[in-house]
């Protein structure tokens, strides 16, 4: 499918790809670009069929496809160098959790001979690292490929097969309605999960008992989120816009609910209850988990 293909950064998602490129022969040969010397023996040890380098040089001129897998406040001097070195018919692509702030990035400071498409897989874990990699990581989960005017239609369809080679479901979507959807999708609760967490530990301070120990499925289930990479998830929560909003809704409901229960109102509590559960229903129907009970966990 490629000749050459460079993965910058190579934690859980990044070594997901190189694995999934290695095992379906997608490209003769794999660059990586990763600057942690623990990543890169954890990669080695796994055997996979790549050269690492240590910098954007003359040895990546030629690739056919860039993927970028770092935290998103590295693109800017990434793109610098790739501007650099690149030809004019090589694609890139990223795998960033917030698009609008991207695409102003990229319209501002690339090449405009660079073909740039951004990427959204919706495979992500609370665990980072190579070590935990999987070249199954995409199979039947999302993958958002981002919809641009003036875009190569060629390019999009590259890489939409790219995406459902590895074995995702492949959407398209304007960068907008990306970053409205996973802000109430992802993000928030991402920043609940944090709160909660945070929450629990100030009553153990306050009541000087140690009431973690103690963790029900919920704030177990809780704890499993916030336990995700900080950094990921501070530049998501920097700059997509749209989580200020999320925040405010959620709040108002909360509000909602403080006052239902202060008044003991029995009807609308219930009604409530009730109709939150039909989100669950809603999502296994949508094959996004298994209805079996505590998510399949044996």
């Amino acid at each position: 499918m490629f000749k050459k293909v460079l993965i910058i950064g190579c934690g859980l998602i990044g070594s997901s790809i190189l694995r999934a490129i290695h095992s379906k022969k997608l490209s003769k040969k794999i660059l990586v670009l990763e600057k942690s010397k623990n990543n890169i023996a954890k990669i080695k040890r796994i055997k996979l069929n790549c050269k690492f380098i240590k910098s954007i040089n003359n040895e990546v001129s030629d690739v056919d496809l860039v993927i970028l897998c770092t935290p998103m406040s590295e693109y800017k001097k990434i793109i610098e160098k790739l501007n650099k070195i690149l030809k004019a018919n090589c694609l890139i692509t990223d795998v960033g959790s917030t698009k609008q702030n991207i695409i102003k990035l990229k319209n501002k400071i690339l090449n405009k001979k660079l073909n740039w498409i951004s990427s959204h897989p919706i495979a992500g874990s609370e665990v980072s690292g190579p070590e935990y990699g999987n070249k199954n990581l995409f199979l039947n989960k999302w993958s958002v490929i981002i919809k641009e005017k003036k875009q190569s239609s060629k390019k999009i369809n590259l890489l939409n097969k790219f995406w459902r080679k590895i074995g995702s479901k492949v959407v398209l979507m304007n960068p907008v309605n990306h970053d409205k959807i996973f802000s109430i999708t992802s993000h928030l609760p991402h920043l609940i999960a944090y709160n909660l967490i945070k929450t629990a530990q100030d009553s153990q301070k306050i009541q000087r008992k140690n009431l973690i120990q103690y963790s029900a499925g919920g704030l177990r289930d809780f704890s499993r989120i916030a336990a995700s990479n900080e950094i990921m998830w501070r530049d998501i929560f920097f700059n997509n816009d749209n989580i200020i909003k999320a925040i405010n809704l959620f709040t108002r409901n909360l509000n909602s609910f403080k006052k239902i229960i202060r008044n003991k109102n029995n009807k609308k509590l219930l009604s409530r209850l009730s109709s939150s559960k039909k989100v669950r229903t809603q999502i296994i129907q949508s094959k996004q988990d298994v209805s079996k009970p505590d998510f399949g966990r044996e």
